[in-house]
């Protein structure tokens, strides 16, 4: 007599391939957004680095809050006040990636972007009241939310929006 599978045998092995599958599936999607996040953290570090290695050099940090003038200055094209001038690279662009491929050498426009693909956001001594001692640099993260700034120059912790924020300097 041929022995064969039941429909209920087959529908369980079948479920129990689905939930293996779901389950690997969800890892695999936790484990690229840690990777992410992991890159963020390394990238705003070494930005830190370089952002402090400048000021060493040229006595303050860039003074702007646009992305581009700070990867300008970071090149070596701007001081901190954002006059031109021409000096060394602080910044090794093969560790970094920029809006759309785009090559800050050629173009002043550049910026550096995060894992997610957006802008990290810099500020320091802008137009606004400062009080803050230091820059502001920082990723939006996942959600690529943030809420402005306090007044001093100062992220606002308490924002839902500032929740997965990655910052250089915290």
């Amino acid at each position: 007599m041929v022995r064969g599978f039941t429909l209920i045998e087959l529908l369980t092995v079948i479920a129990i391939i689905a939930i293996l599958s779901a389950l690997v599936f969800g890892l695999g999607r936790r484990m690229g957004e840690s990777g992410r996040n992991g890159r963020a953290v390394a990238e705003l570090a070494a930005l830190g680095a370089i952002l402090e290695d400048y000021r060493r050099l040229h006595g303050d940090y860039p003074r702007t809050d646009d992305g581009a003038r700070l990867l300008q200055a970071l090149i070596g094209r701007r001081d901190p006040l954002l006059n031109a001038m021409n000096a060394r690279s602080l910044l090794d662009p093969a560790a970094f990636t920029f809006e759309a491929g785009r090559d800050p050498f050629l173009d002043e426009g550049a910026r550096l972007v995060d894992p997610w693909g957006r802008p990290y956001a810099y500020a320091y001594r802008t137009p606004l009241p400062w009080n803050n001692p230091g820059y502001l640099l920082y990723s939006e993260g996942p959600d690529g939310r943030s809420a402005p700034p306090l007044a001093g120059g100062f992220p606002d912790q308490a924002a839902p929006e500032n929740h997965d924020n990655l910052y250089a300097n915290r």
